[in-house]
């Protein structure tokens, strides 16, 4: 079948209508190159589906959550079973606390466990539960670093005071002195300090945390009682079984997770150790579908496919495949390729290419064709995601870098960046 967007412009149209621009949040693709689908008809998988029909090798796994493939298995009779009892209940079921003896005992640093919906959810409580614990009001947060979409956090300052605000101190991600200095600046009144499980800004190239880094975090932390706390929504159970920090040897004293936990149900966690527990104890958190069954119950699955099979190191096999295949491919056509932070969650970046004319003429090229990589947002490798696909995807960015060097003199900046550029610079 011929690539064809006619049914998502048509959805566009009527969406405008009745939703506020149409589309809202990161997964709007207002932004996107023209080409990018906006609604999507079902996925399976590593593949996707547009709302045209059109079928895709998927690369932004919805954003994060999925982590085994779409419609896993294992996944979805777990969703069944728990469906034929019930979902959401005057109180949880039972397997809630199935479910949090399970995740203590895949986390090392948790003793203890909070349920809720969304990053933002948990990236707060954990906000909330730092100070409650310390009395003190300063929350340390890395420069242009994303913990979600509430007035603390939001990247879009519109409509938010700046007093929603007033205790953020920001330091540099990966810079032990910059940590050091935010601390002795705010001596005395640290609650807790976000780290990101590795630096993923969108629009720039993404860093593992150093050693150095984890360690004067901890560090600090102890010898000022402040929490530290690693976000973990992104990247959790994507790059070890247990929290991200663990590779570089450090334990925090919270995690926030998300995304992934349930393979796509909805579902996010707050986690810590026994210090903080008292503390968390004292903030009152909820909310009207917290503790629903189903994602429970699918999350048990999820954790239980994370516990006993290979799909960790079978992300880091085609993510390594695709990553050293896109390097090779580049070279040849003549073009820097960035590809930064892990393989599993790669960011993709061509050189000398600042408003990404180059990027969005690649990325369209590749999508026209049937895979679905994004321009300036980490991509993400699920478990379903086979060698042959792979390949599959490399014979199609062949395509797309080809095509990129015949139309590369007739590019234009990108119509949709400029605005967004023009702020960020601002």
């Amino acid at each position: 079948m011929a690539w064809t967007n006619q049914r998502n412009k048509q959805l566009v149209e009527r969406a405008r209508k009745v939703i506020p621009g149409g589309m809202y949040g990161h997964q709007s693709a207002a932004i996107l190159p023209d080409v990018f689908p906006q609604f999507f008809s079902r996925a399976e998988g590593a593949r996707l589906w547009d709302a045209d029909g059109n079928e895709y090798i998927d690369y932004m796994c919805a954003y994060g959550p999925n982590l085994l493939g779409y419609r896993h298995p294992a996944v979805e009779a777990a969703a069944a079973a728990q469906q034929r009892l019930g979902d959401s209940m005057t109180g949880p079921s039972e397997i809630m606390v199935d479910l949090a003896e399970k995740f203590v005992s895949l986390v090392t640093h948790a003793d203890w466990v909070i349920f809720c919906k969304n990053g933002t959810d948990a990236t707060t409580m954990a906000m909330t539960t730092a100070r409650a614990h310390t009395r003190k009001r300063k929350i340390l947060v890395a420069t242009k670093a994303y913990h979600g979409s509430a007035p603390w956090c939001n990247p879009n300052l519109t409509g938010i005071l700046p007093e929603e605000r007033a205790h953020l101190v920001p330091y540099q991600y990966n810079n032990p002195a910059s940590l050091q200095d935010a601390f002795r600046a705010n001596a005395g009144d640290v609650a807790g300090l976000f780290a990101s499980a590795f630096r993923h800004d969108v629009f720039e190239d993404q860093d593992l945390p150093t050693r150095e880094y984890a360690e004067t975090a901890r560090a600090l932390c102890d010898d000022s009682g402040a929490l530290l706390i690693v976000d973990d929504v992104r990247a959790g159970f994507r790059l070890a079984r247990d929290c991200s920090w663990s590779k570089v040897g450090v334990q925090p004293d919270l995690s926030a997770w998300g995304k992934a936990i349930a393979n796509g149900y909805a579902l996010s966690a707050l986690a810590g150790s026994e210090k903080a527990r008292a503390a968390v104890q004292t903030i009152f958190v909820t909310g009207s579908y917290w503790f629903q069954a189903i994602p429970m119950a699918t999350a048990i699955a999820t954790l239980h496919e994370i516990e006993h099979s290979d799909y960790l190191e079978h992300t880091e096999k085609t993510g390594s495949m695709l990553r050293d295949g896109l390097a090779r491919q580049a070279a040849s056509y003549g073009f820097g390729l960035r590809q930064t932070g892990p393989v599993q969650l790669p960011m993709i970046l061509f050189e000398d290419d600042p408003d990404l004319r180059l990027g969005y003429c690649w990325v369209s090229e590749a999508l026209t064709r049937g895979v679905y990589f994004h321009p300036w947002h980490n991509n993400f490798i699920c478990g379903a995601l086979t060698e042959n696909d792979v390949q599959m995807t490399l014979n199609v960015t062949d395509q797309a870098f080809a095509a990129l060097k015949k139309r590369r003199p007739t590019l234009g900046p990108v119509e949709q960046l400029q605005a967004r550029f023009a702020r960020m610079r601002a």
